[in-house]
């Protein structure tokens, strides 16, 4: 085959993500390599691998043009790290793992450590602690008494914490108890305080047992995992009302229905699932991983229809690219390795749902879009087992397929087949709507690199307009102020009801989309019910109640504003939402800091910037050397008012912009460069020592990789608001916080 040099067909806002996060860089972080390189890189390295198969040279060569065109394309893209590291000596490309905690000190710090090499090389976790003996209970070993799961749990947070991932992909875990452990309620209510388990997602493990009780109002058993005993009787709708309660609060926990789950387990001999990756939708075995991608729905229609024929040749090629990451990967851990191998399970989901339904004219929140729905992914499973079986028939099933419920039915080559994924940063990349989520919003800011913040029109709302000659710039002005459409008179009903947004939607018609498509998906679908602010619990009660009897495997919701500090920005304007109370956090008694002596056009300006225990700027003090009077008290109120913003969780960066350039009529010439003024002079006092924190974090790291995340987010808190690395609004969706600007997301 003759090789293709097709090059693919980005957005700025694709290449800008592409360039911080994918790009290969060198030792001084200069990126090295052009997306087409990428793409080359990627499809060459797991092309590669049917050699390993008996294919000839070029039968191997002609594979690569295959992959190289398939995510050229943008029809179908790998998981993130695959994107990154294949073809790099790091190699690591699951994105998904689980790892077994046992009930001893050894069990318990195995899985810590198991956990940080799993992160170091860009993969998230999944735990649960459900093993883990309660609190108060007896250890044998030494007749003490246990702290119970959620103090260890502290413990995995804060390795976490140390490694981040390498630098290119944060720290993710996912927290998973079974409701009938005797901690439950100090489980569900552990994330209360958003300062704690910052590096978590937590999910309730549901029984059947426990949903039956709920439903008929009766008592279930709380049971010791140690002993197998029940230790207490509690009634079910008290522990569903805290969940209930907890989520309407600031979005956590989930759920996920472990029954159920367990149900669809392709290899039960093999063990029971007890936990989940960091969003939700991969149930895997203890010690397994698991290799994702995503089609690009919005690719798959022709002339107003969807195309078949291209979504089954797609499919083909996706599962064979899938199968060959199982081999081309290099496994953190040897076990690890041995497992994966042994189930071969692969993940196969789509992205660009919405862009497909908008092609189709066919509203979101229709019969019709869920009827696609199921037909669509059913289609997807369908063509991807055939896939499986042909690989099968060339390579042979997977090895743990004996004990399989597939014996004797279907020789697959991969124990599952498909998953609906978070799609954050691939679809940005790709150009479309995030996994199967309703479109985020006909407009949104985004911020590029020099600081100018650009609004974004979603593309196929534009072109309708255009055809019925209704686009103009005032409309654009118009949506840009909510990113909704709906209040707008100019625009036609039949255009509203089309372009509707994720908080436009009902939550029932989000379970019923999720539903639709889980009926067809071998694990499970990452998606969030997006619920207005002023949402009740009971809102909640029927979210989690209709999941459950449509057959979802997990439910996240998320109501709008209530994580403490959010700024739902979704066109020009930013609304502060009714639930922002901002209190200063409590003064140590003792701190640690630097004075730095500043020659502004007043005199000498001592600046004492004292630090947190995360090496963050708390607080600022200012006595100014020679001046006094009215100099000397705008100098102090300048500190207070900072102090005040640091304490309350302000970033330095926001008070370096506000302060930074400020003019007075005295400027000065120092080794700091020009001080135009004192709040000059504080600004740029506080830029040096986020500067110096920046190099003292970058000199720990043990390889370069780090440094690219340590110079961009190491100094920022993450939290549903701002993004912590290019300042856009972090909108919640597929179980996660993601920005839709830079393609930053907390969890993947």
């Amino acid at each position: 085959m003759e090789k293709i040099e097709q090059k693919p067909n980005l957005t700025k806002n694709a290449i800008e993500v592409l360039k911080r996060r994918y790009l290969k860089k060198d030792e001084e972080g200069r990126i090295i390599e052009t997306p087409e390189e990428l793409f080359r890189r990627v499809a060459t390295a797991i092309a590669e691998i049917d050699a390993l198969y008996g294919k000839t040279e070029k039968e191997v060569s002609e594979t690569k043009e295959i992959f190289y065109e398939l995510i050229t394309s943008l029809k179908f893209l790998p998981n993130s790290p695959t994107l990154m590291n294949a073809g790099t000596p790091l190699g690591q490309l699951s994105a998904c793992f689980v790892l077994p905690v046992d009930d001893s000190m050894e069990g318990i710090f195995d899985a810590v450590k198991y956990a940080a090499i799993i992160h170091k090389s860009g993969g998230g976790t999944g735990f649960s602690f459900s093993r883990l003996r309660p609190k108060g209970d007896v250890v044998g070993s030494t007749k003490g008494i246990s702290s119970g799961p959620v103090s260890f749990m502290s413990v995995f947070d804060a390795a976490t914490e140390a490694v981040k991932q390498g630098g290119r992909r944060r720290g993710a875990n996912m927290g998973l108890l079974r409701v009938d452990h005797p901690d439950i309620m100090e489980f569900i209510t552990c994330k209360d305080d958003l300062t704690r388990f910052t590096n978590f997602n937590i999910s309730v493990g549901l029984t059947e047992e426990f949903m039956k009780a709920v439903i008929n109002d009766e008592e279930y058993n709380l049971i010791n995992p140690r002993s197998g005993k029940v230790v207490n009787r509690i009634k079910a709708k008290e522990i569903f009302d805290r969940i209930i309660h907890q989520a309407w609060k600031n979005g956590e926990p989930g759920i996920v229905f472990l029954d159920r789950v367990n149900a669809s387990n392709p290899t039960p001999e093999l063990g029971e699932i007890e936990a989940t990756n960091p969003c939700g939708e991969q149930p895997l075995l203890p010690y397994e991983s698991c290799n994702l991608g995503s089609l690009n729905l919005a690719k798959m229609v022709k002339d107003e229809a969807v195309d078949w024929e291209l979504l089954k040749d797609t499919v083909w090629k996706a599962v064979h690219f899938l199968d060959n990451v199982i081999d081309a990967n290099r496994y953190p851990l040897e076990l690890i390795e041995k497992n994966t191998k042994a189930n071969r399970k692969i993940g196969l989901g789509v992205m660009g749902w919405a862009d497909m339904l908008i092609q189709l004219k066919i509203p979101y929140n229709s019969k019709e879009a869920l009827s696609l729905a199921e037909k669509i992914m059913k289609f997807i499973l369908e063509q991807g087992r055939l896939a499986s079986i042909e690989l099968a028939k060339e390579r042979g099933t997977f090895p743990n397929y004996e004990k399989s419920i597939y014996y004797n039915k279907m020789p697959l080559r991969n124990a599952t087949i498909t998953t609906i994924a978070p799609t954050g940063t691939l679809s940005i990349i790709a150009g479309c709507s995030s996994g199967i989520e309703p479109l985020f919003a006909i407009c949104f800011a985004r911020n590029v690199m020099d600081g100018t913040r650009l609004v974004e029109v979603n593309p196929y709302f534009k072109r309708e307009m255009e055809k019925l000659g209704l686009w103009s710039d005032e409309i654009a002005e118009k949506i840009a102020e909510t990113g909704s459409i709906q209040g707008i008179k100019e625009i036609p009903d039949e255009i509203k009801r089309l372009f509707v947004t994720a908080h436009e939607i009902s939550p029932s018609d989000h379970i019923r989309m999720q539903a639709a498509f889980q009926q067809y998906v071998d694990n499970a679908v990452s998606k969030t019910v997006n619920l207005p602010n002023d949402a009740t619990e009971d809102d909640v009660r029927e979210v989690y109640l209709l999941a459950y009897r449509l057959g979802c495997k997990g439910v996240t919701v998320y109501r709008d504003g209530s994580r403490q500090g959010q700024v739902i920005q979704k066109g020009k304007s930013q609304i502060e939402t009714s639930q922002i109370s901002l209190k200063p956090r409590r003064r140590p008694e003792v701190l640690q800091g630097i004075t730095r002596l500043m020659k502004t056009g007043c005199g000498n300006l001592y600046i004492t910037i004292n630090k947190d225990e995360k090496n963050k700027p708390f607080e600022v003090f200012t006595n100014i050397g020679k001046a006094g009077g009215c100099a000397a008290s705008q100098a102090e109120a300048i500190g207070r008012l900072i102090s005040l913003a640091l304490r309350s969780g302000i970033e330095p960066q926001e008070i370096v912009k506000q302060l930074k350039g400020i003019s007075c009529h005295s400027p000065v010439w120092s080794s700091n460069g020009k001080i135009t003024s004192c709040s000059d002079a504080i600004a740029k006092a506080i830029e040096a020592e986020i500067r110096e924190a920046k190099v003292q974090i970058i000199e720990k790291q043990e390889n370069a990789q780090s440094e690219e995340y340590y110079q961009k987010s190491d100094l920022e808190i993450v939290h549903y608001g701002a993004c912590p690395e290019c300042g856009g609004s972090l909108s919640y969706e597929e179980g996660c916080a993601i920005c839709h600007s830079c393609g930053f997301t907390k969890c993947s």
